[in-house]
């Protein structure tokens, strides 16, 4: 863009409409600039300012024309079609097309700053070592290895040697707001990066921040928001009062309603209204809605939170230094409680208060009461429930991330290698505790909880139920694939594998991922072949994409080591068929015998209560409707019919192969 001084008349137009500035020279303008937009304006410094002639729509849909008025300008550069109004201090910015900036006291950079990037958190253990920088293009995975993996001392030199390259990238004297962005109403906002199409709409205080938006994936910040060294990604909305310090927030996170936060972490769709968080490591999906709920040092994803949940990280001895993990898909109900150090294991429920440091992170798909004093526990208790499988199915459906720059990797795979190793390794436990407990003793104790003596067995056999389901999935999802890809197929080609081994698997906060695969990509990092942040990036979403690759050959090895034969035939895998059919649907019925719970004549207590009986169920099916129409029953049931028809075919297609 071309500038220009002002012409001598233009200067005294601008004097005339009560502009002032010390040295006019240093105010330079396009050739197509209007000085009649511009009223009451303060300059200082060197100012650019761009074509003011057109109209810009607000933030209630009307449209304004372009100017400035009623403001001090210092060290700025004005694009084209820009209304600023009544903005006291505007300093060191370089303001792009298309933007509105109104109501503000302070916008301003104070001098070079990473506006919120390498700002360092000290995340899931509040007295400091796994401190987490934290910078725009951070995802889940990238935290997650620098927060869990500090006994690498070599693989973290070399990664926050990466990291910090970036954020020198960052480190700027001037400030920048993006095309299309709205700034309204606010107090102080110092060392701010504004995105484009974000929208700061009542804000208290922010400073030293990035909030990052796009046209299709727009952020807000709202009103009474403090924030302070901060990165708030794409997508995102921040509003209602909350409070934040130290804090990364991802793509497509809400956090409001006066909640508050330190030292933490949310990544991509997590919910944080009227509650707190200290040293929280959020991954994706996790959820807290309620007043008096404490997430502190603890990692979690795919996680609720009851009302009332808390926990203790602090033993009054040598500080706040314990922590907790809470492994995908976990619930907690209202006022529970958890003593840190602990582990629970993925898609378990805790109810009650639990004064023993837990570590069941190998059974999981449980339920851990509180009784006299115990934390007893149910081993695969939640693979029955309507709650699990409908939290399984709404997940992917809730990604409210827009277009094709999603940073966190996320799987949302519930039947795979992480969660098989986890049951295999259970029925181990189960096994060993049955052998050496007395038959006549009530319970089985085992790393903090209290098992039932008497059920050990069932437990063992609802672990094999599942697996077997698992096993099952693997094999139909990748015959049907090959089949849908060729008419002209062999059985050779649908047990095709490379032969790899992938035992052990890692859940890297969303990303479901070979144990060996990954330290191969941190080998890459320590030798230096991996040298940047969208490399290492780069590598983690080849990681991504070939999971179902990985997986396949994880589930064939594991099927040669059940059968006992690397030579399998059509037979065995038109067994696992039958076996996957029979107990997928069995589990589905046990599910909807779950669920009709929730349409009984219990829940329908409360309703029509002006009317009888009558009255009270036309009431419950008009706010409710009924258990057949209910969308997950229906998804059950159309599961059962499909189970039926998938193994049919596949089993009839194995009989006729060589």
């Amino acid at each position: 863009m071309g500038y220009r001084q002002l012409t001598r008349s233009e200067i005294k137009l601008l004097e005339l409409q009560y502009c002032y500035c010390e040295d006019w020279d240093k105010v330079l303008v396009t050739e197509h600039f209007s000085p009649e937009k511009v009223r009451n304006v303060s300059f200082s410094g060197e100012v650019k300012i761009g074509d003011l002639s057109g109209s810009i729509e607000t933030g209630d849909g009307s449209k304004k024309s372009g100017g400035i008025d009623h403001a001090f300008i210092s060290n700025t550069t004005i694009g084209n079609n820009v209304r600023i109004s009544h903005v006291n201090n505007l300093s060191n910015y370089i303001i792009e097309d298309d933007v509105v900036i109104e109501n503000v006291s302070e916008l301003s950079v104070t001098g070079l700053t990473n506006f919120g990037n390498g700002s360092k958190l000290d995340i899931l253990n509040e007295g400091g070592g796994r401190t987490l920088t934290i910078f725009d293009r951070l995802t889940s995975q990238i935290a997650y290895l620098q927060v869990c993996y500090r006994h690498d001392a070599q693989f973290q030199t070399r990664l926050q040697e990466v990291i910090d390259r970036y954020v020198q990238t960052k480190r700027a004297l001037m400030g920048l707001i993006r095309r299309g962005a709205r700034v309204y109403d606010c107090i102080l906002l110092k060392n701010l990066i504004v995105g484009e199409s974000v929208t700061l709409n009542g804000a208290f205080s922010l400073e030293d921040g990035t909030i990052l938006g796009s046209s299709s994936n727009p952020s807000v910040v709202g009103v009474g928001v403090v924030a302070k060294h901060f990165i708030i990604l794409e997508g995102s909305q921040v509003d209602s009062g909350a409070i934040l310090d130290k804090c990364f927030v991802g793509q497509g996170v809400r956090l409001g309603k006066q909640f508050s936060a330190e030292n933490s972490a949310f990544f991509a769709n997590c919910e944080g209204f009227h509650g707190e968080a200290v040293s929280l490591f959020a991954g994706p999906y996790t959820v807290t809605h309620h007043k008096s709920t404490l997430l502190i040092g603890v990692m979690t994803s795919f996680f609720n939170a009851g009302s009332g949940t808390n926990q203790s990280n602090h033993m009054y001895k040598i500080g706040p230094v314990h922590q907790g993990i809470l492994e995908r898909g976990v619930k907690t109900g209202s006022f529970s409680y958890l003593l840190w150090p602990g582990r629970v294991g993925a898609f378990s429920v805790i109810i009650g208060k639990h004064y023993n440091n837990l570590d069941i992170s190998d059974l999981p798909f449980s339920y851990v009461f509180e009784s006299e004093g115990n934390s007893v526990l149910y081993p695969g208790k939640n693979l029955f429930t309507g709650g699990t499988r409908r939290d399984t199915l709404k997940w992917a459906s809730r990604d409210r991330r827009k277009g094709n720059s999603k940073l966190d990797l996320i799987h949302f795979d519930f039947r795979g290698p992480y969660i098989v190793n986890k049951m295999l390794r259970a029925i181990e436990i189960l096994r060993e505790l049955d052998a050496k407990a007395p038959a006549d003793q009530k319970y089985a104790a085992f790393q903090g909880v209290v098992i039932k003596r008497n059920q050990l067995a069932n437990y063992i056999a609802n672990y094999e139920m599942a697996i077997k389901i698992c096993i099952g999935f693997a094999v139909v999802n990748r015959f049907e694939t090959k089949l849908d890809q060729t008419t002209n197929i062999q059985f050779a080609d649908l047990v095709q594998s490379d032969k790899s081994m992938y035992p052990k698997w890692l859940d890297i906060s969303g990303l479901y991922a070979p144990q060996a695969v990954l330290e191969q990509v941190m080998m890459a990092v320590k030798n230096g072949q991996l040298d940047s942040v969208s490399a290492i990036s780069e590598e983690l979403h080849q990681i991504y994409e070939a999971y179902p690759d990985y997986s396949w050959q994880y589930f064939l090895c594991l099927i040669r080591q059940q059968t006992g034969t690397d030579n399998l035939t059509p037979a065995h895998f038109q067994q696992i068929i039958a076996d996957w059919k029979a107990e997928t649907t069995k589990l589905d019925r046990a599910i909807l015998k779950d669920l009709y719970k929730e349409f009984d004549q219990s829940s329908r207590i409360g309703y029509g209560i002006d009317g009888d009986t009558a009255v009270r169920d036309a009431d419950f099916y008009a706010v409710r409707g009924s258990y057949e129409e209910h969308d997950v029953i229906q998804r059950l049931e159309q599961e059962i019919v499909e189970i039926d028809q998938r193994a049919n075919r596949l089993i009839s297609i194995l009989a006729n192969l060589n």
